[in-house]
């Protein structure tokens, strides 16, 4: 027997653990198609800003609400059922929005877009699988390698408005579709749910509504909304940002996108790992902090390339230890019963974060003077607001 087939048959922490920040990586490309394609789009269709924003902004919506069923289904069904069934269940709208996207079409785009949030309800399944293999002394490392599966993001904006560019906007769709195939097919014949999983049979309403009940869910939630929605908004919509302010094309565009995403991918197990020996509300704290200093730097529109660079991957580097430190904060304050629903409701409020900052990008977008500030400032109010929470409120919360 080699020591790979030992892993799948005994069932190996490191083993399984990677392979769902594969399974992650994966659909979270997906989940990020439309993103690095929307200058591209812009220009096609003819849209405003205002029409990109929402393009952007629509496999968000959904990649956010469905994470609470998937987060309560994967207490039920474990995790490796749902790893495969989402990862199947999003080949059809990838290959959709390629459609969509080779015939031009707005409207289709904002159907199949919406319909693109399957791969993003991806994220609430890793959460309890990883902590079902690690102790709790280590589950921030555990939870922060599997939030490292963010890197799809990065894989997206670099690799997609290039693929696109040497086969065209359909097979690069298609390419994708393979690899979600792919990716299922590794799920079945190596990932393993852990020993310790118990299938919770409870029916799915009432554990969400004992989850909404906790004060820890909504507390979660409220500082994943900020950290994780920031990473979200700015990696569907630096692109079109990057574009208007820089000038860059859309390939260009989409690999500073990459720099941006890939520093806070590295950043999220630092964060988790971080959590494990510090208070996780201190992490959190510094992120906010960080977070509204960048924000408020590039409301001035440093200049490109050193100067925007940065500050942008300054600040993904403090959105990616956030999101690291809250996650490790769920895991540390969850009741084990339910920390698939509470981690499906956090999930879903990070994503719903990113979900509103495109579109309020786009609406105070001042053509005039070519200027995104008041969207920059009113990130940095947010997060300033959610450090004061924390301040006030979280003192005695460990």
């Amino acid at each position: 027997m080699t020591s790979l087939q030992a892993a799948v048959r005994t069932g190996s922490p490191t083993l399984n653990l990677a392979l769902a920040t594969w399974v992650s990586a994966i659909n979270f490309w997906a989940w990020n198609l439309i993103g690095p394609l929307s200058p591209r789009y812009a220009d096609t269709m003819d849209l405003s800003s205002t029409q990109a924003s929402l393009m952007v902004a629509m496999p968000i919506l959904v990649g956010s609400l469905g994470r609470i069923v998937s987060g309560a289904l994967t207490d039920r069904l474990g995790g490796r059922t749902m790893f495969i069934g989402v990862s199947l269940a999003s080949i059809v709208p990838v290959v959709a929005v390629g459609l969509a996207g080779s015939m031009e079409s707005y409207p289709l785009m904002l159907v199949f877009g919406f319909l693109l949030g399957i791969p993003g309800t991806i994220f609430a399944v890793g959460i309890p699988f990883a902590n079902s293999w690690y102790v709790p002394a280590r589950r921030g490392f555990a939870t922060g390698v599997f939030g490292a599966g963010m890197v799809g993001t990065a894989v997206s904006a670099f690799f997609t408005p290039r693929l696109v560019g040497w086969f065209g906007v359909l097979p690069t769709h298609l390419i994708v579709a393979a690899a979600l195939a792919v990716t299922a097919g590794l799920c079945i014949l190596f990932l393993r749910n852990s020993p310790e999983f118990t299938p919770n049979t409870d029916p799915v309403l009432p554990k969400l509504r004992g989850a909404m009940k906790l004060r820890v869910t909504w507390e979660m939630s409220f500082l994943y909304a900020v950290v994780f929605g920031g990473f979200v908004a700015f990696s569907s919509y630096l692109p079109t940002y990057i574009k208007n302010i820089y000038e860059f094309s859309a390939v260009d565009a989409g690999t500073r996108t990459a720099a941006f995403a890939l520093a806070a991918v590295i950043a999220r197990p630092i964060g988790g790992a971080l959590s494990d020996r510090i208070a996780p509300k201190y992490i959190v704290a510094a992120s906010l902090i960080g977070t509204a200093a960048m924000a408020v730097l590039a409301s001035f529109k440093p200049p490109a390339d050193v100067g925007s660079a940065a500050v942008f991957i300054t600040m993904a580097l403090f959105l990616g230890i956030g999101t690291g430190g809250v996650f490790a904060w769920v895991a540390q304050r969850s009741p084990a019963s339910n920390v698939g629903s509470i981690t499906g409701i956090v999930s879903a409020a990070g994503g719903l974060g990113g979900y509103f900052p495109p579109l309020i990008m786009g609406i105070t977008y001042d053509e005039a003077n070519n200027s995104y500030a008041v969207g920059l400032l009113l990130l940095a109010a947010t997060a300033l607001a959610a450090l004061l929470y924390i301040v006030v409120k979280l003192r005695h919360a460990e």
